[in-house]
């Protein structure tokens, strides 16, 4: 009876030491600390569950396009992480003119709000939410534009 309770409590133990490890690995910790970071900075523009704005496809009367959605229905997993840090830290203008593209997007810069890894933990955030297939996408093009 006592070993077998012993074995209960090695089990129990392992699997909370288990369990502790897998809630806290890195990558884990990021995508919390930019889920909050990101219902403070950027869901007010782009929705709590980062479904953007309504009427995405019509411009304004200044040229600018409402926020996208950063789920998997929006388009930003069609850019690598490095374009994603640049229009976050730039904003949607400077990051595009960076690019050869003359167009204000009406994102706001963050450089000045944000460090760096704060930005990073957002978009390991934002990518968390994707389906499989559009981080799959999303991570060979960062993986391209690294080389």
């Amino acid at each position: 009876m006592r070993s077998g309770i012993l074995s209960l409590g090695t089990a129990a133990v392992v699997g909370t030491v288990a369990a502790a490890v897998y809630l806290l690995a890195p990558g884990d910790a990021a995508v919390s600390r930019g889920h909050v970071l990101y219902d403070k900075n950027c869901a007010s523009c782009h929705g709590k569950n980062l479904e953007g704005q309504s009427d995405r496809q019509s411009a304004d009367e200044n040229g600018r396009y409402p926020a996208p959605a950063h789920d998997g229905s929006g388009h930003i997993w069609h850019h690598s992480d490095a374009a994603l840090i640049a229009c976050i830290t730039l904003g949607g203008k400077a990051a595009l003119v960076q690019m050869g593209v003359d167009f204000d997007s009406g994102m706001l810069a963050f450089g000045d709000v944000l460090h760096q890894q704060e930005i990073e933990d957002i978009i390991a955030y934002i990518e968390s939410r994707w389906p499989e297939r559009e981080r799959a996408v999303q991570a060979e093009r960062s993986l391209a534009d690294d080389r």
